[in-house]
């Protein structure tokens, strides 16, 4: 399955919680939810990935904790703010970068249509 793939499903899982719950809750309700339907799909989850980064020739152990890890091709960085901010899409770029995936998704739960809040972060495009 390749990124595409797995992001359409991984849209689509967001859409029917977001449907279900609605906005307006804790992110971590967000991230339950949705790693609990990733692996009823029987995609390979990390969540709370650490990824340790290297800086100086030195590895850091706890670099940045990913939200999410599906199927070793995307990265998922779960919101629940009034509004997606730049520093947002430069987050997730940078995991994408230290990494090496070349796909993630940004998902703002805290709006009123998910469209609004559902953005494709492409390592090597922005």
């Amino acid at each position: 399955m390749n990124e595409n793939e797995v992001s359409k499903i991984v849209v689509e899982k967001a859409l029917k919680i977001h449907t279900t719950l609605g906005p307006g809750l804790f992110k971590s309700v967000y991230h339950s939810v949705l790693v609990y339907e990733l692996e009823k799909a029987d995609l390979q989850i990390e969540a709370e990935k650490i990824i340790p980064v290297n800086y100086e020739n030195t590895k850091f152990d706890k670099g940045f904790r990913a939200d999410i890890i599906v199927n070793q091709k995307l990265i998922i960085e779960i919101k629940s703010v009034k509004n997606l901010e730049d520093v947002h899409f430069k987050q997730l770029l940078t995991y994408l970068k230290l990494t090496g995936l070349k796909l993630g998704l940004l998902i703002n739960f805290n709006e009123v249509l998910l469209k609004n809040g559902l953005k494709r972060v492409i390592n090597g495009w922005i």
